[in-house]
């Protein structure tokens, strides 16, 4: 990226009296580039030391910039390797209105999907767990976590609790909770979800491949059987780079409207 480099960094030293601060001009400089596709993903950036002599700015500077960029996931450093720009992320579009698993999600799309285990067995129950399972102290809770995969990209940590009844053993899930609990008879068909922004600790970036404390998305989800009965409780984080939910909202008429 040599020729991108000499004129990132050479229309910087031009505009250098503009009176922002050179580290905000110079992430500016980059982020623009990247945006313009003057440099790809997967270019390697040059050194802290080529970028200083190139803009005419001070290395310190360079990386307070650098880091603001990889914070901001544009760009990725790798140790011994070198300063990166990020792969593209293509965002993932999800419906808040139909309850499906991850799997069915990502095979509708045609993307290839897996799963890493995290953790999968059987529990003594969490207040949490025993409040929203209706679950007694002296039951076991079945816990499944796995980092979801898509196109070898990790996209979203899930963390689901049930009563150990309704999945004695969890070392028997194949690649969809959901058609596991479908041959049992309980496979919910309903569920609230509670979605909020989250910043993500350290394991969840590095379990995502972003850097800490980047934004992201935690869900809470709890969901029913026909019965009304709750059969289970999973708390996920999603990445925020790749995830769009949408929901379908209709204008309630007079006689639908809802009155104390």
């Amino acid at each position: 990226m040599s020729d991108a480099a000499d004129q990132i960094f050479a229309a910087l030293k031009q505009s250098s009296q503009s009176g922002a601060p050179l580290y905000l001009q110079l992430r500016k400089s980059i982020e623009d580039a990247v945006n313009r596709g003057l440099i790809g993903p997967g270019d390697a950036l040059p050194s802290e030391r080529d970028i200083a002599t190139k803009a005419d700015i001070s290395r310190v500077t360079v990386r307070k910039a650098v880091q603001d960029l990889v914070k901001g996931g544009i760009l990725v450093q790798r140790h011994g390797s070198g300063t990166f720009v990020a792969p593209r992320m293509e965002r993932v579009e999800q419906s808040l209105s139909r309850l499906t698993s991850f799997t069915e999600d990502m095979a509708r799309r045609g993307m290839a999907v897996r799963s890493a285990w995290l953790d999968r067995g059987l529990y003594a129950p969490s207040p949490d767990e025993m409040m929203v399972l209706g679950l007694s102290s002296n039951e076991l809770v079945a816990r499944v976590a796995r980092l979801r995969i898509a196109n070898d990209t990790p996209l979203a940590i899930e963390r689901a609790s049930l009563s150990a009844s309704a999945l004695p053993d969890p070392e028997a899930i194949g690649s969809s909770l959901y058609a596991a609990l479908e041959l049992t008879g309980n496979r919910p068909v309903r569920a609230v979800q509670r979605i909020s922004a989250a910043n993500l600790g350290d394991e969840d970036a590095r379990l995502l491949e972003v850097p800490p404390g980047v934004a992201g998305l935690h869900i809470e989800r709890i969901s029913y059987l026909a019965s009304g009965k709750v059969i289970e409780f999973t708390r996920s984080i999603y990445r925020g780079d790749a995830y769009d939910f949408v929901a379908e909202l209709r204008l309630t008429g007079p006689s639908e409207e809802v009155r104390p």
